[in-house]
């Protein structure tokens, strides 16, 4: 593993370049949906994995850079499974002068209990943990909860819910939580998954396993996240591209009437904004490089 003082002068350059577009994507991310506002107090939900540490080293150093004042509070959830590390976190925290507070609740003891051998407990897990993590959201008075999801895992979900949910259902950079209380913030929304783990790497974050569960992992996101990995090398920029997509939704070319009102549509002596050259082929546009702004050709199959 790579660490920062072990970088030769190439590799500083390179790490350097990841470091800022890391740290860009994130502040353009709070910027575009109203992320952060100044007085927050953010809940910094850390797992002990590469995102959430690059989520949170991300923001302590837009804490000290931005032109508004928040706190952050890191916190963790130790559900108390057999071989969880548990003195990692807080030793890392401790060293980084942060607030922070770690929840102890043995939900490995109620899934295992609930859910038969062999299959997987990610979502009874996922549901104990979200709750927990919302009443401890309110004990400590904070206004925001932020959760380390990256642009992956939004496009992991919209497939995962066009596949097997039968919806057009992503996970938005920003939302209210279930219960209407809370607000939930993923300030890594811009951030790739591939950026995240060369970043993680290189600095060297204490990574904890997250299999220490023994659960089986959920099959129907690897698919996707296989699927996803294999475009990504086949066709560069067909990710760049479908996450573009998600960003500019048009409504009235869907089949969606409660977004769009197809039974009182009619013809009219003025152009239809939004509207369908009926006999063509759609064009497809080109994608920018973000990087260098130069034009990506997209081979589409």
């Amino acid at each position: 593993m790579a660490h920062l003082e072990t970088l030769d002068v190439k590799q500083k350059y390179s790490f350097n370049k990841l470091q800022k577009r890391i740290r860009r994507n994130v502040g353009k991310a709070i910027a575009d949906f109203n992320m952060i506002e100044d007085g927050d107090k953010v809940m910094v939900c850390l797992s002990g994995g590469k995102d959430s540490y690059t989520m949170l080293d991300v923001l302590l150093y837009l804490k000290k850079r931005a032109p508004i004042n928040f706190e952050l509070v890191a916190v963790n959830l130790d559900q108390k499974q057999p071989g969880f590390p548990e003195h990692i976190l807080p030793a890392y925290l401790e060293s980084l002068g942060i607030d922070y507070k770690i929840v102890e609740e043995d939900t490995y003891s109620i899934v295992t209990d609930k859910i038969p051998e062999g299959k997987t407990t990610c979502s009874l897990c996922s549901r104990l943990r979200r709750g927990i993590l919302y009443r401890t959201a309110t004990e400590l008075n904070v206004t925001k909860i932020a959760l380390g999801h990256h642009r992956d895992d939004m496009l992991e979900t919209l497939f995962l819910n066009m596949f097997y949910g039968g919806k057009l259902k992503s996970m938005p950079p920003k939302l209210v939580s279930d219960d209407g209380k809370q607000m939930v913030i993923r300030p890594l929304a811009y951030c790739s998954e591939k950026d995240i783990g060369k970043y993680s790497e290189t600095i060297g974050f204490p990574i904890i396993p997250c299999n220490l569960c023994g659960s089986q992992e959920n099959l129907q996101r690897k698919v996707i996240k296989e699927m996803l990995k294999d475009w990504d090398k086949r066709f560069p920029g067909r990710i760049e591209s479908m996450f573009t997509a998600i960003q500019n939704v048009t409504p009235s070319h869907l089949a969606d009437s409660s977004l769009f009102d197809f039974v009182s549509l009619m013809t009219q002596e003025t152009a239809f904004k939004d509207g369908d050259i009926g006999f063509d082929q759609p064009e497809i546009g080109s994608l920018s490089n973000l990087e260098t702004n130069e034009v990506t050709v997209i081979n589409i199959k």
